[in-house]
């Protein structure tokens, strides 16, 4: 069952949320917490669709399952707009066994983009460690044709997900294994590859009364990983921007600025939906007011990363002031690789992701155990609350959230933060370099 925590204790986080602010932000704080469709939203995208990689057929689904939401909550438009993903990977068999000291069936799953061992491998197993160079190097000739095993910890925190992204590309085969002497294991990897593709991010939108040609968006990613059915990464969050829309709908007022709330897909293989969205709307970032990104499950959200960007900090806390019942006042200065800010950062958009806890998103990372009943409902209906009331402020504020930053003050944030150092890690500093992602001058 999802973790409900209603009653008493959501009745006096409502009551904290109204005493001051907007009227329309406290009216959306308050709607959050009331009886929505978000859960029965989240039940039906992972207990009905599951698992949606991109380019699957249960991610094609999502996309129109998510469109037809949309246009159910009342927005003025709903648009699916293609973009290309460079790779198609899909894991089909993954099968291991012990062969000696002891014979028994292991359980693995395949890493994304590892290539397919063709017939079945057998070869002894070593001990690789934590995987790192270091470690492939003490093992010596013992390495050559062997399966290694590599062991690594459960992640807690951004720096535990942050050190697994570096250390992940070496890694194609790991299985846990315990067991004295010499072990031999078999091994068949069987994963369907291709070359480009076409996948949709789902945009929607509510069109501003006085500058409708400005933007805020509010985002987060519809596809998943096979294993389990994406609650927690990132099917939440997809769930909660289309309640926003449906709630700020509900409001029968329309917002300053338009809101525009996308749902991207392709942000597993690396942020290509979003990529796509900002090189398919280049001629409007100008007029992008913000972009904000929820993408850590359910997990409570204590403020928004800056991305770089201390002149957000004094207006973000402005149009977070009437929400002092949520304590979203953590907003530090990281800037983050690695979810559907990162073009917008690139371009020079105003960017904000959600600083939400670690748990329960990064035990269930990517994993079987990343299911419905993992979510913390009060907090999903916390983050639904803060991101309607945010992106209503951003939206409806007489003053723009921020400016959008040249080429050279964007390389320049990428250098003070170490951010140059991440996407260099990650193959993504030859894109920008090259100009073929961010901002143009």
């Amino acid at each position: 069952m999802l973790r409900y925590r209603f009653g008493s204790i959501l009745l006096a986080a409502a009551a904290l949320l109204c005493r001051a602010g907007d009227d329309a932000q406290q009216r959306l704080a308050g709607r959050a917490f009331s009886a929505t469709p978000l859960l029965a939203d989240l039940e039906e995208l992972c207990d009905r669709i599951g698992g949606r990689p991109t380019g699957s057929p249960e991610c094609e689904r999502a996309i129109e399952w998510a469109a037809a939401k949309f246009k159910a909550a009342g927005v003025d438009t709903v648009a699916l707009e293609s973009f290309p993903v460079p790779q198609a990977w899909a894991a089909e068999t993954a099968e291991a066994e012990c062969l000696a000291p002891e014979k028994f069936p292991l359980r693995i799953a395949a890493a994304p983009f590892s290539a397919s061992t063709g017939a079945a491998l057998e070869a002894p197993l070593v001990d690789a460690g934590d995987g790192s160079p270091q470690a492939i190097a003490a093992l010596g000739d013992r390495a050559r044709g062997a399966i290694a095993l590599v062991t690594s910890r459960e992640m807690k925190t951004l720096d535990d997900l942050f050190d697994e992204y570096f250390r992940s590309g070496p890694m194609l085969a790991a299985a846990r294994l315990a067991a004295q002497g010499a072990v031999r294991v078999r091994l068949r990897l069987v994963n369907r590859t291709g070359g480009p593709f076409e996948s949709r991010n789902v945009v929607a939108e509510i069109r501003g009364r006085e500058r409708p040609e400005e933007v805020v968006l509010l985002g987060a990613h519809l596809d998943s990983w096979e294993l389990g059915t994406g609650a927690e990464d990132n099917g939440a969050n997809a769930a909660m921007v289309i309640d926003a829309a449906r709630a700020i709908h509900e409001l029968q007022r329309k917002p300053r600025r338009t809101i525009r709330f996308v749902l991207f897909t392709g942000e597993e293989q690396g942020m290509w939906g979003s990529a796509g969205y900002v090189l398919r709307h280049a001629s409007e970032m100008d007029r992008h007011v913000a972009a904000v990104v929820f993408d850590m499950g359910s997990g409570r959200t204590s403020g928004f990363f800056l991305n770089g960007r201390e002149d957000l900090r004094q207006p973000l806390a402005q149009a977070l002031a009437g929400l002092s019942g949520l304590d979203a006042a953590q907003n530090p200065p990281d800037a983050i690789d690695g979810t559907d800010n990162f073009d917008f950062l690139l371009s020079g958009v105003p960017n904000l992701v959600a600083n939400q806890e670690a748990a329960p998103y990064l035990p269930d990372y990517h994993a079987e155990s990343d299911t419905l009943d993992r979510v913390n409902a009060r907090e999903l209906k916390a983050n639904a609350a803060l991101a309607s009331a945010l992106v209503w402020w951003l939206a409806e504020s007489p003053e723009r959230f921020g400016r959008r930053l040249s080429r050279a003050e964007v390389e320049k944030l990428l250098a003070d933060t170490k951010l140059d150092v991440q996407m260099r890690a990650f193959g993504q500093w030859d894109d920008w370099q090259s100009r073929r992602r961010g901002a143009s001058r």
